[in-house]
């Protein structure tokens, strides 16, 4: 075993099962797609270190631990279709793409999206379709749709995402503003309702275009 293979099993291992990481298929996922082929070759020996890393763009990967609690609660299924916004990197697309039938990632970078896709080629994973655009209000989707993931954080979830959902749909999403962040489990439960579960507290940057605004003091 390779010093980088050994990583990705103590990254698997020692720090995302400890965190109470427990779902057999998400740890499966995490244990099947080298976090290293999403990073820049000269930071493939901190690729399994459990920090945020640069991707470009001004933009960062989730940690690995952040990851695999987000995948956990999602609650994916084979036969399911999940909608990305913030594609990143394509390391937590790749995730989604060996736990859902079929995963729709959007992000707002050309050069982000199409290295994902050459990634995601070069890893035979073809039950994902990129999309580059503006997603800080909506996505347009042919249909309802079984799940939503939002990889960076949004003050309020727009409210088109929670009309976008297939009844007995789900959404997660890091929302608030910093330092006060929490991820959201958003249900929808029937025609006009919908239910939030509070997870658990974290801070990620906020989707782009839909940042906090500046509070001035006087």
């Amino acid at each position: 075993m390779t010093e980088l293979e050994q990583a990705h099993s103590n990254m698997v291992n020692q720090q995302v099962r400890p965190s109470d990481v427990l779902d057999t298929r998400v740890l499966a996922a995490m244990s099947a797609v080298p976090r290293a082929l999403f990073v820049d070759p000269e930071l493939a020996s901190l690729a399994y270190a459990d920090t945020a890393l640069p991707i470009g763009e001004g933009q960062s990967m989730l940690s690995p631990v952040l990851e695999g609690r987000l995948l956990q609660a999602l609650q994916l299924q084979p036969d399911e279709t999940v909608l990305e916004i913030g594609t990143g990197s394509g390391y937590f697309t790749a995730l989604l793409a060996k736990l859902a039938g079929q995963v729709i990632s959007v992000d707002i970078f050309p050069s982000l999206s199409e290295q994902a896709q050459a990634r995601l080629t070069a890893l035979a994973i073809n039950n994902v379709s990129l999309h580059v655009g503006d997603a800080a209000k909506s996505w347009p989707l042919p249909d309802r749709i079984d799940a939503i993931i939002i990889t960076a954080a949004f003050v309020s979830v727009p409210e088109a995402y929670l009309h976008s959902l297939k009844v007995g749909g789900r959404l997660l999403a890091v929302v608030g503003k910093a330092p006060a962040m929490s991820v959201q489990l958003i249900e929808r439960i029937g025609e006009w309702d919908w239910r939030t579960t509070e997870l658990f507290e974290t801070v990620i940057p906020p989707v782009i275009h839909a940042e906090p605004k500046a509070t001035f003091e006087f």
